[in-house]
Formats: structure tokens, sequence, C-alpha cells
């Protein structure tokens, strides 16, 4: 009998048993429907939920739609940077469509996977820049609890944490603990005021259940915030910097594909 005493999210979970409905299943018939032939997208892709940066990409001539991928929801889109194949994907918003896109794609041929969220400011940080690495996200979302236990922390990989981590000044984030939520229309004063003494940088929507999905099944995953807002309480908010903050988390994405090891991700580095 279940717990009536947990709330229905905790209850009937065994974190240990398989799941009957499986991601490579589901593109086995999506393939079949869409007439498509089976082939793997790149091993490095991103998540753009705001789709800021795929729009600067496509409007440059700089990316085009990839026929591999097989997703319902979503469309991929591929660009390079050096001689590394990127694969993008635009407008995966919340948790939930976070975590579906990032199982298909670890099936399809992702061997790493980057988050690019924008976020609203919870502490300001005492440092000019404006991109947080998310070390560990507060777990106030749905969809982390099908992945992990209850009070098991949503944290970055300590291996890839160790790379990315370092003291140079060129890096262009810092490290930073953020709040998941899948309510932002939520965010009340008590909220915010529970979160401050935490001491949460930031307020996003994806790294808590993208970070339980990649402890649950060992696939590295990592999730930065653009610190753009916050919350709108005041006029001129959400301002991202030069093409919407594309320019900016291109260099990004490159300085981390130049810090990862070849071992983490069998890729390469781009010189």
């Amino acid at each position: 009998m279940p717990d009536k005493r947990l709330a229905p999210i905790l209850r009937n979970k065994d974190y240990e048993e398989p799941s009957v409905f499986l991601p490579e299943n589901l593109l086995r018939e999506a393939r079949r429907q869409k007439d498509m032939t089976e082939c793997d997208v790149p091993k490095i892709c991103v998540l753009d939920p705001d789709g800021d940066l795929w729009r600067w990409l496509v409007k440059e001539s700089n990316a085009k739609q990839n026929n591999c991928w097989a997703c319902y929801h979503s469309h991929l889109y591929s660009f390079k940077i050096g001689e590394v194949e990127i694969g993008i994907i635009p407008n995966i918003v919340g948790a939930s469509y976070a975590v579906l896109v990032a199982e298909q794609l670890f099936v399809s041929g992702c061997s790493c996977l980057i988050s690019m969220t924008s976020a609203g400011i919870i502490n300001q940080p005492t440092t000019p820049k404006r991109f947080a690495l998310i070390t560990e996200a507060i777990r106030d979302e749905g969809t982390s609890y099908h992945y992990l236990a209850e009070g098991t922390a949503s944290t970055l990989n300590s291996k890839i944490r160790d790379i990315l981590i370092d003291e140079s000044e060129d890096a262009l984030w810092f490290a930073a603990k953020s709040w998941t939520t899948d309510a932002p229309y939520r965010e009340t004063q008590s909220c915010i005021a529970a979160m401050q003494e935490q001491d949460v940088t930031c307020v996003e929507m994806e790294a808590a259940a993208l970070y339980a999905f990649a402890k649950a099944k060992h696939k590295p995953v990592i999730c930065f915030a653009h610190l753009t807002n916050t919350m709108a309480q005041r006029e001129g908010d959400f301002e991202k910097g030069e093409e919407f903050g594309s320019v900016e988390s291109l260099k990004l994405i490159e300085q981390v594909l130049k810090r990862l090891s070849i071992a983490l991700i069998g890729l390469v580095p781009p010189s």
C-alpha cells in the first residue's frame, strides 16, 4: 500500500526499476512514421530555451536543420566551432520538456549536453560576470523526483565541475547555486527570501531536473544560466547584450569545449 503521508509525486517510486516506455523505442517509431534514415546527431548538443543563439546562428547562415533528429516535439540544427559539429535545439523550456529531449538526445548519438538558459537574479553576484555555471540546483519542480529520491542533491558531475571551475579571469562563468522552479509566476517574496538565505544566486526552470537525469543515467550534462533579469520588477529588464547575448554565449561554449577532457566526451577539443 502506498504511504498516504507522502505527496503523490513521491509515492510508488522504485529508482532501480527500469521504465517501460523507452526513448529509443519512441524514436524508432518516429523514424518509421517519418520515413527517416537512422543516423547520429552531433556528439555535443546545446539546449537553447530562449532560442536567441539559434535565431542568430540561422540569421548568419551558420546553422542548418539536422535530419538525424527524429523527435516529435522539436527541431535540431547543426553548426560548427572549429572542426567540432554542435547540435542546438531551441525553445526547450521547463524541466519536463528539457529532460524529455535529453533522454532522446543521449540515445541518438549525443555524448555531452549543455543547457544555456536565462535566469532571474536572487542574490546579486559579487562578480561582473553574468554567466553562472550551475553546480547545484534546488529541486522545486516535479521531474527530478522521478529520477532521484527525495533528499538527494541535484548537482553538476564532480569531474566536470573540477574541469570547469578555475580561477582564470578569461572564463566567462562563475560557479553558482540555482533554484529550479516549474511555476515562474509563483515566485513569491517568501520563496525568494528563503532562497536568498540558502545562498541561491538565480532562479531558472531546467537545471535540477537535468542534473537529476544526468546523475541517474550517468550522462554528462552541464547547465549554465545567463543572469538577465530581476523578475521584471523594473522597466528595462531582460537585457542580454549583443545579439541578445548570442555572441557571448557562443564564446562560452567554445571555452567549455576547450576545457573538457578528451576522455570525458570522446572528442578532441577545438584548437
